[in-house]
């Protein structure tokens, strides 16, 4: 019975040929009409069959430049083939069909450097998408909700350095520190220093800013007081 409810989001096959492919759709709503039969709006995705020759080629193209950056384990051509058949492009296209014409749910991923290509060919009614197709202008780009994985997005974080071991970087490029919780200073000596930088005499002065100038006089609350009264003078 389970196996026979469909909800807002799914991913569902719909047959609308015996003859053809089932269709893979999103659900995005499901309505009653007047009659009580059950409507399904949904989000259309195209298999590679459905778009042209030279969408193909792209998509081609697409696949290579994927599997070189993933580092993907080796594969055969057999399997690059049978890939072919997981891989569905998205559209902004919307359509309503009967829901007596779902036969069955499927999964669809986008697909990210994480992924293990394989990995679909192991599991059944499992698609992945990277590209969107547009039906009207006939194009094919890359899904603006990808989200980037690798060191070319990320970065990469150093070893921690041991113990009298010197940093040898160039502190130019690295961030400024703003704050120091180890700082000298007890919780009620700062808030006492934040209440004063809100006085008349330190006019406009923000609580990041004040922490700032804490910080920039080494937590010596005189010389932190005077600064902000200087600027505040200015």
């Amino acid at each position: 019975m389970a196996a026979n409810m469909y909800r807002v989001g799914d991913y569902v096959y719909f047959e609308n040929s015996s003859s053809n492919p089932y269709l893979v759709r999103r659900i995005e709503e499901l309505n009653k009409t007047a009659n009580g039969n059950v409507e399904a709006k949904v989000v259309c995705l195209f298999r590679r069959r459905d778009i042209s020759s030279s969408l193909n080629s792209l998509a081609d193209s697409n696949a290579r430049e994927f599997e070189e950056e993933s580092k993907q384990p080796p594969m055969t051509e057999q399997q690059r083939h049978q890939l072919k058949h997981r891989e569905l492009f998205l559209s902004r296209q919307f359509e309503s069909l009967p829901a007596t014409h779902i036969r069955g749910k499927c999964s669809v991923t986008l697909l990210n450097e994480t992924d293990i290509l394989g990995q679909y060919l192991e599991k059944e009614d499992c698609f992945f998408y990277s590209l969107v197709f547009d039906p009207v202008q006939k194009t094919l780009l890359a899904d603006q909700g990808e989200i980037r994985v690798g060191c070319k997005y990320q970065a990469e974080i150093p070893e921690r350095l041991a113990e009298g071991e010197s940093d040898n970087r160039n502190q130019q490029k690295m961030e400024m520190k703003v704050w120091d919780p180890d700082n000298p200073l007890t919780d009620r000596q700062i808030d006492q220093f934040l209440v004063v930088a809100r006085s008349p005499s330190t006019p406009h002065c923000p609580q990041f800013h004040a922490m700032d100038t804490l910080q920039r006089n080494g937590y010596d609350l005189a010389r932190a007081m005077a600064t902000l009264v200087a600027q505040g003078g200015s």
